[in-house]
């Protein structure tokens, strides 16, 4: 991961006049303004199930230039995560991939959101066998590294001696303890990289992951299509199912080695997870761009209409159900939250109405 000054300048442009999938955040706020209250508390179904609608950032630069999705009032970032949270029930903390969370930072954002909030934390690139830098590695762990690996600009876990793997580990843990503490720590999310094929090493590496976090729920999404291959698919749900680990299910880019199909399977009756990443296939394994131009794109509400079924049979199936998305480009994915958030009310509004009308017909 580079840093911000070392990538290409980004804009807020719309890349195309013509292209609905990426407007500009002008004409993607004025599709939020009908919607703008839709996601700002969580769905309950008929029976019981709650499903919680947000994005996978609060604090992308493209989210956070003014006038795009925060108030311009919201300067700080205090400011900003109170005013997120009273927009959405749940949010992603990226942050947690780059860089192993701080006890107080993690306190900070327990106290600027309600106790209902829910916090999903992505794992540390070192707990999902990929690379990070090792200048973001704490203090403490970097001057323990041997003087081979301390050159080193980038580090596997795999590199680690066994007692700083463990210190990852621990470290991470101990730095969402907040969350913990006050109950809004929702899931850690596992994502593995499409190097990360179907092997029974694999597997163990996902049970050891599990393992680690102990009490901490977690959910597993993969990104290598070898995992949904006719030969594997049922091989690869039935393990997480056997184990109740959580499948995310996802929406993404299709036709590439890190593509994934849009599978609807709830693997643990606690808890389901739905990522949406966006479609753009031509940047989605691209090197040398911004990580945010992955996810520069701008779902069609018939694209999101598509996940109205699949999210409702999902949510028949876990107690609870968090929709996430990762098109956090600018007000792209806050603005797709808050419409999915308004068909699937309207939806379970409707089969509500017809679970009341089949009981007095029936009495």
């Amino acid at each position: 991961m580079r840093h911000a000054e070392d990538m290409p300048k980004l804009t807020l442009e719309p890349s195309s006049e013509a292209n609905p999938h990426d407007p500009g955040a002008d004409v993607a706020g004025e599709r939020a303004i009908a919607v703008a209250r839709a996601a700002a508390v969580p769905l309950v179904t008929h029976a019981g199930t709650t499903i919680r609608i947000g994005t996978a950032s609060w604090t992308d630069p493209t989210m956070t230039a003014p006038g795009v999705f925060y108030p311009r009032g919201a300067g700080t970032a205090e400011e900003r995560l109170t005013y997120y949270a009273e927009t959405f029930p749940i949010v992603e903390i990226d942050a947690t991939y780059y860089a192993l969370p701080s006890p107080r930072v993690a306190e900070a954002w327990a106290a600027r959101t309600p106790p209902d909030f829910v916090f999903d934390a992505k794992a540390h690139a070192l707990m999902t066998g990929q690379p990070t830098e090792a200048k973001r590695l704490p203090k403490d762990i970097r001057n323990a590294l041997p003087a081979e690996l301390a050159a080193r600009p980038r580090l596997y876990a795999r590199d680690l001696p066994s007692e700083l793997r463990d210190a990852v580990w621990d470290m991470y843990l101990a730095g969402l303890q907040p969350l913990r503490a006050s109950g809004q720590l929702g899931s850690v999310l596992l994502q593995y990289p499409r190097w990360f094929f179907p092997t029974s090493e694999s597997r163990d590496l996902i049970l050891e992951a599990r393992q680690r976090l102990g009490d901490v729920r977690c959910a597993v999404e993969l990104r290598s299509e070898t995992w949904f291959s006719d030969r594997n698919r049922e091989r690869t749900l039935h393990f997480l199912a056997d184990n109740a680990i959580p499948f995310v299910m996802v929406d993404g880019p299709q036709g590439l080695r890190s593509s994934v199909p849009p599978i609807v399977a709830v693997t643990s009756p606690e808890l389901a997870l739905v990522r949406f990443h966006g479609r753009r296939t031509e940047t989605w394994e691209a090197t040398g761009i911004p990580v945010v131009e992955r996810f520069r794109y701008l779902y069609t509400e018939a694209e999101l209409a598509e996940w109205v079924p699949r999210i409702r049979e999902a949510a028949e199936d876990a107690r609870e159900l968090h929709v996430l998305m990762n098109n956090c480009y600018a007000n792209y994915g806050s603005t797709n939250a808050r419409e999915l958030a308004s068909m699937l009310e309207a939806e379970l509004a409707g089969n509500d109405a017809r679970a009341t009308e089949g009981s007095g017909a029936a009495g």
